[in-house]
């Protein structure tokens, strides 16, 4: 396992997904800009370790006061683990969605889909631009 790699600069999804990869290991969250159209998150259900997802197929569901909405995985792989945390305690997707409360890793199958995702310019300017 190589440890000299670091945590690469996070991409994003037009369903305003994130994710940064470490080996080949991706975590996956939503974006702020995303908690910031749901409001108050009450309810985070993450994926089945082994289960197997693809490229913007839906893998968790986040609920919150005003809505429920489906996360897709920017990304096709294994989930290797959930975020138990966001499971115990949905709220904190709305304190910390880019960092601490990720919503699950998968092993990457196939890195050159990264390809098709936004740097962190590109999703703000996308947001700015489509705002729902």
């Amino acid at each position: 396992m190589q440890n000299k790699e670091t945590m690469s600069e996070k991409k994003f999804s037009k369903k305003h997904e994130w994710v940064s990869v470490d080996g080949d290991v991706a975590t996956v969250g939503i974006t702020k800009h995303a908690t910031e159209m749901l409001g108050d998150i009450v309810f985070v259900e993450v994926p089945e370790i082994g289960k197997a997802i693809e490229q913007n197929n839906q893998a968790a569901v986040v609920e919150s006061t005003k809505a429920a909405s489906d996360v897709y995985s920017p990304i096709s792989g294994e989930v290797i683990e959930g975020n138990k945390l966001i499971v115990d305690d949905p709220s904190s997707v709305n304190s910390d969605p880019e960092g601490a409360s990720w919503f699950f890793k998968i092993k990457i199958k196939d890195s050159s889909e990264l390809d098709n995702l936004m740097t962190k310019s590109d999703y703000d300017k996308f947001t700015a631009e489509n705002p729902n």
